[in-house]
């Protein structure tokens, strides 16, 4: 938990440094918006009066209006890395977690989306390496459980796929982490942004 409280101050001190830098930029990108509208604005003045100091003041107010709405697009594009950036490392940590732990999630991702008697079926490299121990723990976990290891494999970077028959439940790391994500987006916001 240590670790992962780390990762986070470090996203959130990575996070505020880029949404600074992106915030001095949005300012110097104003400021050259704002004196070339100034510019225009004062050309217009001198060639047609009254009229043209309306115009150019209404050109300055647009010019304002597109500087805030700039700042703000790159201010969310900024904090959507960081999400993005979060979600990439917790894809990462459950990739190299400690094996006993490994077969942890993979017998709980099991028995918690299965009804019990699917084929599971791994990448090729964790069929061979654990996918027994997850089926018995898997088993072990739900009641009246029958899961089976699959003879097939499937490219995955992490996690099971679930079948039974023509039916199956993808439980990869990647579509958990999606689904994920659009359920905690705004919970990982709140914390990186907090």
């Amino acid at each position: 938990m240590k670790g992962l409280d780390k990762i986070m101050e470090r996203i959130r001190t990575d996070a505020a440094a880029e949404i600074e830098t992106i915030r001095a930029e949005g300012d110097a990108r104003a400021a050259e918006v704002k004196a070339s509208y100034a510019a225009q604005a004062q050309q217009l003045t001198e060639q047609e009066g009254e009229k043209t100091r309306l115009a150019a003041d209404a050109l300055l107010q647009r010019g304002e209006r597109s500087d805030v709405m700039e700042r703000s697009k790159a201010l969310l594009s900024a904090k959507q890395g960081c999400i993005d950036e979060a979600f990439a490392l917790a894809a990462e940590k459950l990739r190299v977690l400690p094996r006993a732990d490994y077969i942890r999630v993979l017998s709980s991702l099991a028995a918690n989306n299965g009804a019990g008697d699917e084929e599971l079926i791994f990448s090729a490299a964790d069929a061979a390496e654990l996918g027994a121990e997850v089926v018995a723990a898997a088993n072990g976990l739900k009641a009246g459980a029958s899961f089976t290891l699959s003879k097939e494999t499937r490219e995955l970077e992490g996690g099971l796929v679930l079948k039974r028959g023509d039916v199956e439940v993808n439980c990869s790391f990647a579509t958990q982490l999606r689904l994920l994500r659009q359920t905690m987006a705004a919970d990982v916001a709140a914390i990186l942004f907090s």
